[in-house]
């Protein structure tokens, strides 16, 4: 447990010169690194207030505070803009827009809009373009992994080694895998400026349309496709289509196995449960990434 999870969390923003409506906070307890709340300033402003679970992320946030701050003027979407940095806390004022996907009090997703709609495949193909094609030397000095393709690749096989030796992992997963990392028709040749988490829940959305983005914590220069996966998972092929064809007319480059790599990249979700089960100790994510590693157990 933190430190900050025994605090209430108006006394926790007065300490910091926030002062907030006790009675306006909602507060999000999915998060795995935060605890997340949102609440209305004595001014009237509604701000979002990020309260780390454990000390090790506060580490982390201060890069993803740096990378904010550096990519902001040159995306046209909202990020967060952190006016408060502390280990305590981290606040900034409310974004437009409302998250593309919550979770319901049974813990069941919520779609706030058309995954399959026209517009959102365009919009998300617009937003894809214009950070792939940051300039990584914006965020070269802020502390986020810079990856060659080689890297990319040989990171992904040593997180899978990793995990297959503290799991036990379907074979048919690891076969996957093998073929997967040995062909070399998969994988682009190139890095970028990612996100490394871009799906409905870290976007927040006018309608089918992407306003902002949240959660940068596993920004990196590297794979672009880590920012498609999701998308491929979750549309019609047609729709996924649509949006790399809106990505490459905004100046994005493709290569012939994006949507196959894609596949394959999502799939390791179980990998990266693995990892951070064994990060946390927690049996929870333990027991969470046991099922998904070996689906048929049982």
């Amino acid at each position: 447990m933190h430190p900050t999870d025994t605090i209430p969390i108006s006394e926790l923003a007065a300490t910091h010169g926030l002062d907030i409506d006790p009675t306006t906070i909602v507060v999000t307890e999915l998060g795995l690194d935060f605890r997340v709340a949102i609440a209305d300033a004595e001014d009237g402003r509604s701000w979002v207030m990020r309260i780390p679970r454990r000390p090790d992320v506060t580490e982390r946030a201060v890069v993803e505070g740096r990378l904010l701050s550096r990519i902001a003027p040159h995306l046209s979407v909202s990020v967060p803009d952190w006016q408060i940095q502390t280990d305590a806390l981290v606040a900034y004022p409310l974004l437009p827009g409302s998250p593309g996907l919550t979770i319901d009090d049974d813990g069941r997703p919520e779609w706030h809009f058309d995954v399959e709609s026209a517009v959102y495949a365009r919009s998300l193909g617009d937003v894809l373009a214009e950070l792939h094609g940051l300039d990584p030397t914006i965020v070269a000095d802020t502390g986020i992994p810079m990856e060659s393709p080689d890297e990319v690749r040989a990171r992904k096989r040593e997180e899978i080694d990793l995990v297959a030796a503290e799991f036990d992992v379907a074979p048919d997963l690891l076969d996957r895998w093998s073929v997967w990392l040995g062909d070399d028709r998969y994988w682009p040749s190139w890095t970028t400026v990612t996100h490394g988490e871009i799906y409905p829940a870290h976007q927040l959305m006018d309608g089918p349309v992407i306003l902002g983005l949240l959660d940068w914590t596993t920004a990196s220069v590297g794979d672009p496709a880590r920012d498609f996966a999701f998308h491929q998972a979750s549309v019609s092929p047609e729709t996924f289509d649509a949006t790399v064809r809106q990505y490459v007319d905004r100046g994005g480059r493709v290569w012939s196995m994006l949507a196959e790599h894609c596949a394959h990249l999502f799939s390791t979700a179980a990998v990266e449960l693995g990892l951070y089960a064994l990060e946390t100790g927690d049996e929870g994510h333990v027991a969470a990434a046991k099922e998904q590693l070996e689906p048929h157990r049982g």
